[in-house]
C-alpha cells in the first residue's frame, strides 16, 4: 500500500494543469464539489456520480455490543452515517491497475 495521499490541493493542482483553469479556481471548484455532496448528504439525499460511484446516508439500528476489555454487554444506539458505493466502472479499473502493477 502506497503511503502517499491525495489532497485538496493535489486534485485542484491537477485541474490547474489539465484542463487549464487558475490555481484558485481550481481550488474552488474543487471546494464548492465537496460542499455539493455534504449538502445533498445532509438533507439525506443519495449522491450518484457516473462511473465513480454512490454516497448515501444510512441508519444503523441499536444493537447490543460487548467491550472488549471487559468483556460487559454495552447498548450502541442507532446513528445515521455514510456509506458510499463504488460503481461496476470504478472498481474494474482500480482491479485492472493493482492487477497490472
Amino acid at each position: 500500500m502506497s503511503e502517499y495521499t491525495v489532497t485538496r490541493k493535489d486534485m485542484a493542482d491537477a485541474i490547474y494543469r489539465e484542463i487549464g483553469l487558475s490555481r484558485r479556481e481550481s481550488t474552488l471548484l474543487i471546494g464548492s464539489i465537496i460542499d455539493h455532496i455534504i449538502s445533498a448528504l445532509l438533507r439525506e439525499e443519495t449522491v450518484k456520480i457516473t462511473g465513480f460511484g454512490t454516497f448515501c446516508v444510512y441508519e444503523s439500528k441499536p444493537r447490543v455490543g460487548r467491550n472488549p476489555k471487559t468483556g460487559r454487554e454495552v447498548k450502541i444506539m442507532a446513528r445515521k452515517s455514510i456509506r458510499f458505493k463504488p460503481s461496476n466502472t470504478f472498481k474494474a479499473r482500480v482491479d485492472s491497475a493493482l492487477i497490472d502493477k
